[in-house]
């Protein structure tokens, strides 16, 4: 009887088991469910929003979509861009400013003029993929996102988004145009690139929704850009028109899926990109104009409930010099709901509320778009934090905590990608005082290189050459003779990415340069490449078979270089991407 009932019980005891599974597993948050996501912030009726729609003119409206830009330099009251910028604020006809290039204090006080000035919050915003600095200077500079990547640590990427959103705020702004959770797939992309966090979709999944996370869980809107993927061209839409040649069957294979994992984890935010994609649109028409791609893929299809914005407008894939009207409009008519960058933001205003008094852009379609910005703005709560503390910026932008951050980033990024012959560490005895660092450049700046020769100098007996363009006959015999002697050659390549067209930017003198190590240097004597920039470099060179990259260029990056070059650090980062042999480049001219 005993054996019974128990037996009898246990359905009882696992049903018991499964609700109290169901209770733990239901008290950690869903994505989607975190009050700083994009499901809950677009999701709210508030009729203090509905009042504040039904109270702006058509005029008003028009402008909360447009987002200005202005250098970061505080030049005085006379300067006309400032002037300009004033009045198309105190009008009502811009909705938010975007900073370009400055200073950390002059951008605060920039945008406590502005929001003192403007009728209703602005939106204040910068691309700050890599950190304030980025944009600022004074502020703390990260690594790029694929050296973040290497390190395999979602942690540290929460982390760093979290240290820039602290330094975005303390200078009033409110928006990052970041993470880029583009696919790096083609190597020959000459603009994503380091950027990005590789070509691996759940490495990139999980390290751009750890910086979504970061940065909207501390009160800074995250963009996830260039949709529908930016990854896999070769073409920089800044220059022309990029084309992604994949169909809907493709896309959702694999460009689409970071995105999908960014709208279910909440992003506030998605940027659209200014490239064509043929075989979904069937035109080549920029996908940041298509509605195809803005409200039938993104809005309807994929179920994005947040803000769309255009990437910059001013980009010459999209803005010919004098089409202004056409592209503003027609971004609208797309159905994205910011417009970033315009060459002429008044023109893109008229010609857009022209549109909607002619019934070319529904009223309807206005209103939607200005409600989610609205609503986006109460989240932000501008107006309880519309000034920023001056005082605050000198000891607050910059804190050692951040810096430390950054360069543990940097230490556990770097990433030895190859040493067949067991070059490193580079001994100090075994190189007998006479190592020969070649600084490799494909672009002419004397001062690139200098700091990062100087840590050589503190340890080795380095002897340095430059190789840049314009490097002529007689440079190239001194280096050959150099080579012919060393007991050690460093190629130390400050190519950050390919050119505009997706070639290498490397001359054939210098091309050829490289490829002639091989035979000078004998394999006895280590021959070791390092890339502060691009890991597809060696791609050209694969003759070299150590090779050490840490994927930007900056003080941190080159003192751990020499500190792995010494024996000090052992490398840890593992590369984000796939490397690829040049014969298997799609057959594109190195040179």
């Amino acid at each position: 009887m005993k054996k019974q009932s128990r037996l009898a019980l246990f359905p009882l005891f696992i049903l018991l088991l499964l609700m109290t599974a169901g209770e733990t597993g239901s008290a950690k948050s869903k994505p989607g469910t975190e009050k700083w996501c994009a499901q809950q912030i677009f999701s709210r009726k508030d009729s203090h929003i509905e009042e504040s729609l039904k109270g702006l003119t058509l005029s008003e409206k028009v402008g909360e979509m447009l987002i200005a830009q202005i250098e970061a330099h505080y030049s005085g009251s006379y300067d006309k861009e400032y002037q300009l910028l004033s009045r198309l604020v105190q009008e009502g006809k811009i909705g938010g400013i975007m900073f370009l290039k400055g200073d950390a204090f002059s951008a605060a006080m920039l945008a406590n003029h502005f929001q003192s000035i403007a009728p209703r919050p602005l939106l204040m915003s910068a691309d700050m993929e890599r950190g304030v600095a980025m944009r600022l200077s004074g502020a703390t500079e990260f690594p790029p996102n694929m050296a973040v990547a290497a390190t395999q640590d979602p942690e540290l990427a929460a982390l760093m988004a979290k240290a820039i959103a602290e330094e975005a705020k303390i200078v009033g702004l409110h928006q990052n145009y970041a993470p880029t959770v583009d696919l790096n797939s083609n190597p020959l992309n000459p603009i994503i690139n380091t950027r990005s966090f590789g070509d691996r979709i759940p490495l990139t999944i999980t390290m751009s929704n750890a910086v979504i996370k970061g940065l909207q869980s501390h009160g800074m809107i995250a963009t996830a850009k260039h949709f529908p993927g930016h990854g896999n061209v070769t073409i920089d839409s800044h220059i022309s028109l990029p084309l992604l040649q994949a169909d809907r069957q493709e896309l959702d294979a694999y460009e689409l899926k970071p995105f999908k994992a960014a709208i279910e984890q909440g992003v506030i935010s998605i940027m659209i990109g200014h490239l064509a994609v043929p075989k979904l649109t069937g035109t080549l028409e920029p996908a940041s104009i298509s509605k195809t791609i803005v409200t039938d893929l993104l809005r309807h299809d994929l179920g994005f409930t947040g803000l769309i914005i255009t990437d910059a407008l001013n980009m010459k894939a999209l803005y010919n010099g004098e089409n202004v009207p056409e592209i503003s409009v027609k971004a609208v008519q797309a159905g994205n709901d910011l417009l970033l960058f315009s060459p002429d933001p008044e023109l893109a205003h008229s010609s857009i509320v022209k549109a909607v008094e002619e019934g070319v852009i529904p009223m309807e379609q206005i209103d939607a778009s200005v409600r989610r910005i609205l609503q986006a703005k109460q989240w932000l709560e501008i107006d309880n934090r519309k000034l920023v503390n001056l005082n605050r910026i000198k000891d607050e932008i910059n804190p050692e905590s951040h810096r430390t951050l950054a360069q543990t980033i940097t230490s556990r990024a770097i990433t030895l990608a190859g040493d067949a012959n067991h070059y490193l560490p580079l001994n100090r005895e075994a190189s007998s005082g006479n190592v020969l660092n070649i600084i490799l450049q494909d672009k002419t700046n004397s001062e690139t290189g200098k700091g990062y020769s100087k840590k050589l100098d503190h340890y080795y007996a380095a002897t340095h050459i430059r190789i840049d363009p314009d490097t002529d006959s007689l440079r190239y015999a001194n280096a050959t003779e150099l080579a012919t002697r060393a007991s050690a050659v460093l190629v130390t390549s400050f190519v950050k990415a390919l050119s505009g067209s997706g070639t290498l930017k490397l001359t054939e003198k210098q091309q050829q340069f490289i490829h002639s190590l091989t035979g000078i240097v004998p394999k006895e004597k280590p021959l070791i490449f390092v890339s502060f920039g691009t890991p597809y470099i060696i791609n050209y060179f694969p003759e070299i078979t150590t090779y050490l990259c840490t994927y930007s260029e900056n003080d941190s990056s080159e003192e751990m270089a020499v500190e792995v070059l010494k024996g000090n650090l052992t490398p840890q980062g593992m590369l984000p991407v796939s490397l690829q042999e040049p014969s298997r480049l799609n057959g594109t001219s190195l040179q």
